[in-house]
């Protein structure tokens, strides 16, 4: 049986039908967002599994070195941002792990969404796009698109909603990586929506309500 990462869970209600695997960013854990679920005030009734993974403890060369969680090591802060794709990589492998293994558990993959926050998001980006089954959705929160010149783009998620938000005031991932990674999957024709709100890195109120509409409309909860 594959070991799966560390990782926190919480069921809204008894018996999930839909999963929710959300990607920390760097130097955070998986209890980050773990206070997102009730700040989502979801229907009282939908069954969702969130899952909060921990990423692996890294040297991170931008923190000289330091020691944390990361998904991957990010070599120097130029705009592009050069990566350790090799580590990326194994990342996105670490994630298909709790993809399949929630498939395992009866939840069907189109009722699977991936979300990831900053670095986060980058590894979200490589497995969504490229998983070969259908996924319910893609969250892409306050991150850049690492892998855009090097995934393989699965044409089984053509079709599947792509919902990136970003900060107009984020000088940790600047806002044009975010505008890069909409025009590019708008241009391969995927249904991609780009929000952007008046905060910085990080995540406000009226994100969080828009956050729980998508949710709502993504896995057709009953309101």
């Amino acid at each position: 049986m594959t070991q799966l990462l560390p990782h926190v869970e919480v069921e809204t209600n008894d018996n999930p039908t839909a999963s929710v695997i959300w990607l920390h960013g760097l130097g955070a854990d998986g209890h980050d967002f773990e206070p997102i679920v009730e700040q989502l005030s979801l229907p009282k009734d939908a069954a969702i599994r969130f899952i909060f993974p921990h990423a692996p403890s890294l040297p991170v060369t931008i923190n000289n070195g330091a020691v944390m969680p990361a998904w991957y090591d990010i070599l120097e802060m130029s705009i592009e941002r050069e990566v350790d794709e090799t580590q990326l990589k194994i990342s996105s492998a670490s994630i298909i792990d709790f993809i399949n293994h929630e498939i395992s558990r009866g939840i069907k993959s189109e009722r699977i969404i991936i979300a990831g926050f900053s670095q986060g998001g980058a590894v979200a980006f490589d497995v969504a796009l490229s998983f070969p089954k259908r996924l319910a959705g893609l969250l892409a929160l306050s991150t850049y698109f690492a892998t855009k010149d090097s995934v393989e783009f699965n044409n089984i998620n053509q079709e599947m909603p792509i919902q990136i938000h970003h900060g107009d005031y984020d000088a940790v991932v600047p806002i044009v990586l975010g505008n890069e990674s909409h025009k590019l999957l708008l241009s391969k024709g995927y249904p991609v929506n780009l929000k952007t709100y008046a905060m910085e890195h990080s995540v406000c109120a009226q994100q969080i309500a828009d956050l729980s509409q998508w949710f709502i409309d993504t896995l057709q909860l009953e309101e």
